[in-house]
């Protein structure tokens, strides 16, 4: 070989080290099975499976609960030998498939939770088999992530300059984005200062605003007191007239404003700021504006819809998910950000030398963990890319616009079940609804409401959530399913008319 790797064919030096492997070791230990076919046919059973999991949705419960037998199973001691590929597959086809979450079925609106597609199962078997890293590389996976942070720009009306991340959902952008606004806005060396060299730095948003930016203030070291919610207005808005008396407020006492997060889609009701005015008082008190869409900035691909996001496009920094209302498989979130040269600036930037690019070779092309938290990142980009690729944005926007539909549906249709009364507008796709039976005091209304949404659930009927909205017990369905239908919609009023009796009578 004389030492030099140049001078050999790649084929010929691969033959070569796996004879030096051989004569260096007779029995080499590796995960690899023996017999390639036992999990080429368990991988077949397995996609068999999950395909006519999906074809057969509608004909079982929309939940039911882990039995004792099979939690038995799972908590087993700490195996020191393997069980074999067969007993393994049967272990987890019995006792662990068939009692996921229900958010697949046609009658899950719990929450906000996506349901996933053929197209997506097919992109995670893929990504599964590459198996690739994804924080930096030349590889077919940055470029993906890269033409998908690119149709997102186009879907939101971002510009071409700013930048993106997939990350494990809104959760997370949320905290990227508040990272980038407060590394942008302090005005000196945040990420080597930290935040004790500072004034108090306040952000603002709604009552409504999801937990996941007052988490994101607390691990940023903002602190969750440092948070103005803002009251709502009748149609759930951010009150602008009080957002901005909170700003003046905090500057007279010495304190320094930095951020207003607008809401496109509360998780709670749907409700959606008037994202445009919020985008005015933060031009004139320059500050940084980031948008919470996490579901519903997805309602910009239906052309009806499109009006309520105005000013949207305006974000500083916007967060958002494909695994909701996109219908990608579990995990895939967004955050886009309108200045790029700020976003490879905030906290994420340090390297190490090992982690630097180099111009050619396996190492050249993006570099991901620069932009966000995670330097181990999954291909998330192929099922995102594939969902796209396969179903078109029109489709999509459809999906959307035919759910808004379908919440309108539901709305009016509950106000004819006996004492069920909608105590909330219907903005998007999200309708509250809860008992209100005159006769009988708050508490036993909030009790009656409790009930109505376990035996729903318990039963395998549909899979609503809770909330509270005016301090009392509602139930909400949140229709991002492209899989429900409008008996699927009449089911639950039915349901919801003949427990209600059930319950009152009891």
């Amino acid at each position: 070989m004389n030492g030099v790797h140049g001078r050999i064919p790649g084929r010929q030096w691969s033959r070569a080290i796996a004879s030096v492997h051989t004569s260096c070791m007779t029995t080499p230990l590796t995960l690899d099975p023996p017999d390639w076919n036992v999990y080429r046919s368990l991988l077949h059973r397995a996609v068999d499976d999950a395909l006519d999991h999906l074809a057969a949705l509608r004909q079982g419960p929309a939940w039911q609960p882990m039995p004792a037998i099979s939690r038995d199973a799972v908590r087993r001691p700490l195996p020191a030998e393997g069980i074999g590929p067969e007993a393994l597959f049967e272990e987890v086809r019995r006792h662990i498939a068939p009692y996921a979450w229900g958010n697949t079925h046609p009658r899950s609106w719990g929450w906000v939770n996506g349901n996933g597609s053929a197209a997506g199962l097919l992109a995670d078997v893929i990504a599964a088999g590459m198996n690739t890293n994804v924080p930096l590389g030349n590889q077919s996976a940055a470029v993906v992530e890269e033409q998908v942070i690119a149709w997102s720009r186009q879907i939101m009306g971002f510009p071409a300059e700013a930048t993106g991340l997939l990350v494990t959902g809104a959760s997370i952008a949320n905290l990227v984005g508040l990272t980038v606004a407060r590394d942008t806005m302090a005005g000196t060396d945040l990420p080597a200062a930290g935040t004790g060299s500072l004034p108090p730095l306040t952000v603002y948003a709604s009552s409504e605003t999801h937990s996941s930016i007052d988490k994101a203030m607390a691990i940023l070291g903002l602190g969750t007191r440092q948070l103005r919610k803002i009251p709502v207005d009748q149609a759930l808005r951010l009150d602008v007239r009080k957002l901005h008396e909170a700003i003046r407020a905090d500057r007279a006492q010495g304190l320094r404003p930095i951020c207003v997060v607008g809401n496109a889609g509360t998780v709670n009701n749907g409700g959606i700021d008037d994202l445009g005015a919020l985008a005015d008082v933060c031009a004139a008190e320059r500050l940084w504006f980031h948008v919470d869409g996490a579901f519903g900035a997805v309602a910009m691909l239906a052309p009806g819809r499109r009006p309520q996001l105005a000013g949207l496009e305006r974000a500083d920094s916007l967060a958002f998910d494909f695994h909701k209302w996109l219908h990608v498989p579990y995990e895939a979130g967004c955050i886009l950000v309108r200045d790029g040269a700020a976003h490879r600036r905030a906290s994420f930037a340090p390297t190490r030398s090992y982690l630097v690019p180099l111009e050619r070779g396996a190492s050249a092309g993006p570099d991901f963990s620069q932009l966000g938290p995670e330097l181990s990142r999954a291909f998330r980009g192929l099922k995102v890319w594939m969902t796209l690729l396969a179903h078109g944005t029109t489709r999509l926007g459809e999906l959307v616009e035919q759910n808004c539909q379908q919440a309108a549906w539901l709305a009016e249709r509950l106000t004819q079940v006996a004492h069920c009364v909608v105590p909330a507008p219907v903005a998007l796709n999200i309708v509250p609804f809860r008992l209100e039976p005159s006769r009988l005091p708050g508490d036993r209304r909030d009790a009656i409401n409790r009930e109505l949404l376990m035996r729903l659930q318990e039963r395998g009927i549909a899979i609503p959530s809770g909330t509270s909205i005016g301090g009392r017990f509602t139930l909400r369905a949140a229709i991002t399913n492209h899989r429900t239908r409008q008996d699927d919609l009449e089911a639950l009023a039915v349901a919801v008319e003949q427990l209600g009796a059930e319950l009152l009578s009891d």
